[in-house]
């Protein structure tokens, strides 16, 4: 192992709590149980909500992955039964319950993407069903009896929908004491998750603490902030990137990233050392270096990560090639304007020249961040272009704008 002070600066670096005095005492801690010399057993749970990871599912995967190259112990947990309530933190409105089957189904994809950043020889996997689902109502209330009502609606969310005077559903409680009991029974030293995680990772603290176990550290990592470049990544949203998404359609949403975003996706999503991302972050700060060669670089980066080095280069030739050449493929169908620059419904525009069979499905493209003008993703149906402007629908569907003035 690495000496104690050069694996705070590694497993340190990028965490945030909001709150100094939280990281003060989580690296204390931390610093605490490395000195004792021996492997930390470590774990980062996710709930299989949906089909898909994205980006923004990795970046605690990506602190979890430091924790496995400094050679520690490190718990994958699939949250097949704290997908049944649905994580309230970073939801202002109730989660919908999902089915066990639909979180088996889910849950089956997790282990292959997830082994997209984790070491598959490092990790081991486990399902919290395996100890939440034989838990009696016994349980249940002493577990509940280390908690106050009051603790639970000053979380930031509850809150945001007491003062509206939305509803708060009981089973929402019960997510931080499931979550909290499986820290309890994986007995680990330290959980990862995303900042939103810091109510339910010291829910644990608490729990163990009842059961006579050391309380855990918590390593934060930042939220990822999506294409849209505003709110969190997430597919409900239509502004993530997922892993599994074609190299080309990878490499083309990180490229519609706004600038300010470049140095965050740098460290959170990358393995590009800290000390270049600072660099990078100096440089932009600096205006040094065109910021679209950078975002070139981190899209190759992202690509080949989750589909090789040559995929990246292949995407980044595709990309130069019909986004900054514009060299639309010849089965491009041309949209021919009037005048140039000028403003369109795209979904009108789209069903008028058979790209979409109708205008909801155009939209529903839309809200999905799959339509593309000259490389940068369409969030609104008004869109404005100009002559030799490149529309792209999905992966393989594509219009070029010519000006044709009326007779």
């Amino acid at each position: 192992m690495l000496p104690v002070e050069e694996q705070i600066r590694i497993l340190m670096h990028g965490v945030e709590y909001g709150d100094e005095q939280i990281r003060v005492t989580m690296d204390h801690e931390l610093r605490e149980r490395l000195q004792e010399g021996r492997p930390l057993r470590v774990y980062l749970g996710v709930d299989p909500s949906a089909p898909d990871l994205h980006l923004g599912h990795t970046v605690p995967m990506y602190k979890l992955r430091q924790f496995q190259d400094l050679s520690h112990e490190t718990v994958f947990l699939i949250g097949n039964f704290t997908g049944l309530v649905g994580d309230p933190s970073d939801k202002d409105t109730r989660r919908p319950i999902l089915t066990p089957e639909e979180l088996e189904a889910n849950a089956h994809t997790y282990t292959e993407q997830a082994f997209k950043v984790l070491d598959p020889d490092r990790t081991m996997i486990d399902y919290n069903a395996n100890w939440l689902g034989k838990l009696t109502f016994t349980d249940l209330i002493h577990l509940a009896s280390n908690f106050t009502v009051g603790q639970f609606l000053q979380r930031e969310n509850f809150a945001l929908r007491r003062e509206r005077g939305d509803p708060i559903y009981l089973h929402e409680f019960f997510y931080a004491l499931m979550q909290g009991y499986d820290a309890v029974t994986l007995r680990c030293d330290v959980q990862v998750g995303a900042t939103d995680q810091l109510f339910n990772i010291m829910a644990g603290r608490t729990l163990q603490r009842a059961f006579g176990q050391r309380p855990q550290v918590a390593i934060c990592v930042p939220i990822l902030v999506g294409t849209d470049g505003h709110m969190r990544m997430s597919k409900t949203q239509g502004n993530h990137i997922a892993l599994n998404d074609p190299a080309d359609e990878m490499y083309g949403k990180v490229m519609s990233l706004p600038d300010h975003l470049i140095a965050d996706y740098f460290m959170l999503v990358t393995r590009v050392p800290a000390e270049e991302v600072e660099e990078i972050g100096r440089q932009l700060q600096e205006r040094s270096v065109n910021p679209m060669e950078l975002k070139k670089r981190l899209a190759r980066e992202i690509v080949g990560q989750y589909h090789g080095p040559e995929a990246g280069q292949s995407a980044q030739q595709q990309f130069e090639s019909v986004f900054q050449r514009r060299e639309a493929p010849g089965s491009a169908a041309a949209w021919r304007i009037a005048t140039s620059p000028s403003r369109h419904n795209l979904p009108t525009v789209l069903k008028e020249l058979g790209v979409v069979e109708s205008r909801s499905e155009a939209r529903r493209l839309i809200k999905q961040g799959a339509v593309e003008k000259d490389g940068a993703v369409v969030s609104t149906d008004e869109v404005e272009v100009t002559e030799g402007s490149v529309i792209r629908v999905g992966k393989h569907r594509f219009l070029r704008v010519e000006v044709r003035p009326a007779d």
